[in-house]
């Protein structure tokens, strides 16, 4: 993931964050005295994948610089309900203060990262990667595609703007997958084309334009083991469409060589995470 785009979507998740939570100031925190110090720690009550350390950081240094955090759990680790993943040291105040921002983005991109995790196991000994897609939750389109990383998947397009992906409506508009190809090539050469196909005869078009990639959208089985011999490498295929836990590891088995999953960032169940004041 490029370096500079994670640094200016961490800087813009924590300012919106913490702008919606504090608005004009938090109330409830004035009631503590200000020179009270306190150590907060952070369990987990689930089974989990660390992954969001660079959110939480940032929320607690944007509420006050001089805590103290120390992590009890590594970035990508697998963790076990109970388990303690930091402790963070301080104004009791700004402890308070920063706690729900802090915990919803670890408790979100944890959970996006576990569950890839769980679904990449399922690939073991097949040639497919998982790859998510662009159905994000808005705003944290980069962190949860970092925690998919995190969580041992691949990224897909980050946008709109990086990589082709040549629809129906595309292909109905430019006349036919040749034109969207090489319409395509003209604009941008060098940049990925990827080409949504429904059919054989599709893919068979798809290949002689010169994608990089076929996207076999809602394939069964039979048609993808069909479509991995016609390509016969020529182009990466991705399988879309009827995945899920259950249907994966049969679609790995195809041979394609990526399958991408909407669910990894769109379904996912925040991960229960607690903080309590240890000293105060």
């Amino acid at each position: 993931m490029n370096p500079e785009l994670l640094k200016a979507a961490l800087a813009a998740n924590v300012a919106a964050a913490l702008v919606e939570d504090i608005g004009s100031g938090d109330v409830t925190a004035q009631l503590i005295p200000a020179e009270r110090q306190a150590t907060a720690r952070i369990i987990t009550r689930d089974d989990m994948v660390m992954a969001g350390k660079l959110w939480v950081e940032s929320v607690f240094m944007a509420v006050d610089p001089q805590l103290q955090i120390r992590w009890l759990a590594d970035e990508g680790a697998e963790i076990t309900a109970g388990s303690p993943l930091l402790e963070v040291s301080g104004s009791a105040r700004s402890l308070l203060t920063a706690e729900r921002c802090a915990l919803n983005f670890l408790q979100t991109l944890s959970a996006t990262a576990t569950h890839v995790r769980e679904l990449t196991r399922l690939l073991s000994g097949t040639r497919a990667r998982l790859l998510d897609t662009r159905k994000t939750l808005p705003g944290l389109r980069v962190a949860q595609k970092y925690a998919v990383l995190v969580g041992g998947g691949e990224n897909h397009r980050m946008g709109l703007y990086d990589a082709f992906l040549i629809k129906e409506n595309h292909i109905m508009a430019a006349g036919s997958i040749a034109a969207a190809v090489a319409a395509a090539r003209a604009q941008a050469p060098g940049r990925m084309v990827e080409v949504e196909v429904e059919n054989l005869q599709e893919l068979e078009q798809a290949i002689a334009a010169g994608s990089d990639r076929i996207m076999l959208d809602n394939f069964d089985l039979e048609q993808m083991r069909v479509a991995v011999g016609i390509t016969a490498g020529r182009a990466q295929l991705e399988a879309s469409g009827n995945v899920n836990r259950n249907t994966l590891r049969g679609i790995a088995e195809t041979g394609v060589d990526y399958i991408s999953l909407g669910t990894i960032t769109k379904d996912i169940r925040a991960v229960d995470l607690s903080m309590r004041l240890i000293e105060a």
